[in-house]
């Protein structure tokens, strides 16, 4: 395993493994990885080349963020992606990422405005920007995200279209804990209670996997009993519950063919989001996997 900190020289080294014929698979990450992160490469590690960042990128935060306290910790990064086999670890620095006078931003409309767009306006504008970068620097001919970040996998899919990146997208399940909670790297942030406190998000999915498979299709049913669920948790405070188009992530009144439930909650100051695809090919959610069987349904693979 290679660890790469410089631009050109990630560039130079993809320029050449490019010229061989040999394929490249990239995994963007901000690091502290989990079994979630190793799902992604377990996937490009079927390619021939498996490169993945470690880069917090400071855009993607508001003001009032977690940027400075964001977990990090690299030795355990690396020691993860040795043992996932990953062939190149790109770390680069802010500064170089981000020199001075550096000005240009991708915004991707309409998809951003909706989910945690209300709530971080500049949010998908700093993701764009950075996976834009991260694709014109590694090069990749595939790119691997995971769909807990939903609105994510979808500008980033609608971005590499428009901008005509020669890129393959390619949107791996949620990977959850034993007991249904998505994996992220905040959860550490949570305490005892605030942990157990958080499985009101995936009870609440439940709850909406459950009544559509009975047969509800009026999306403010759904969401009254959703809010519900979460509500009765007194540590949570909701962001957004929302069911949207699959598509255009507009707000909708009636699910026809397939919708997403889309998710945010803060449980203390930790704010979480998790998500799932109701549609009439989904059996029901059970505890036997740690992917959804929405998850499975998406079909996220190539722009």
């Amino acid at each position: 395993m290679r660890i790469i900190k410089d631009i050109k020289e990630m560039q130079m080294f993809s320029d050449k493994t490019r010229k061989q014929g040999k394929i490249i698979a990239f995994v963007p990450t901000m690091g502290f990885l989990h079994d979630g992160h190793k799902s992604l490469l377990k996937e490009g590690r079927k390619y021939d080349c498996l490169v993945m960042s470690i880069f917090v990128n400071p855009t993607q935060f508001g003001p009032n963020e977690d940027y400075n306290s964001y977990p990090r910790d690299m030795e355990r990064d690396l020691r993860i992606a040795e043992e996932e086999k990953v062939d190149i670890v790109f770390n680069p620095e802010v500064k170089d990422m981000y020199p001075d006078g550096f000005k240009t931003y991708v915004e991707v409309k309409d998809l951003s405005k909706n989910l945690c767009g209300l709530s971080r306006p500049s949010h998908f504008q700093g993701v764009a920007a950075i996976v834009a970068k991260l694709f014109n620097i590694v090069k990749p001919n595939i790119a691997i995200f995971g769909q807990k970040d939903f609105q994510q996998m979808s500008i980033i899919k609608k971005m590499a279209r428009d901008l005509n990146f020669d890129i393959d997208i390619i949107g791996m399940p949620i990977v959850r804990e034993k007991d249904g909670l998505a994996m992220s790297s905040r959860n550490t942030y949570l305490n005892t209670k605030e942990r157990d406190a958080s499985l009101c998000i995936y009870r609440a999915i439940t709850k909406a996997k459950n009544m559509f498979n009975k047969g509800a299709r009026d999306t403010d049913e759904i969401l009254k009993e959703v809010r519900k669920v979460i509500e009765l948790e007194a540590a949570s405070k909701i962001d957004y519950i929302k069911i949207c188009d699959i598509e255009t992530l507009e707000d909708i009144k009636i699910i026809k063919n397939k919708a997403l439930l889309a998710i945010a909650v803060f449980i203390g100051k930790t704010r979480l989001i998790d998500n799932c695809v109701l549609s009439d090919m989904i059996t029901p959610i059970t505890k036997k996997t740690n992917y959804t069987d929405s998850d499975k349904e998406i079909g996220f693979k190539s722009v």
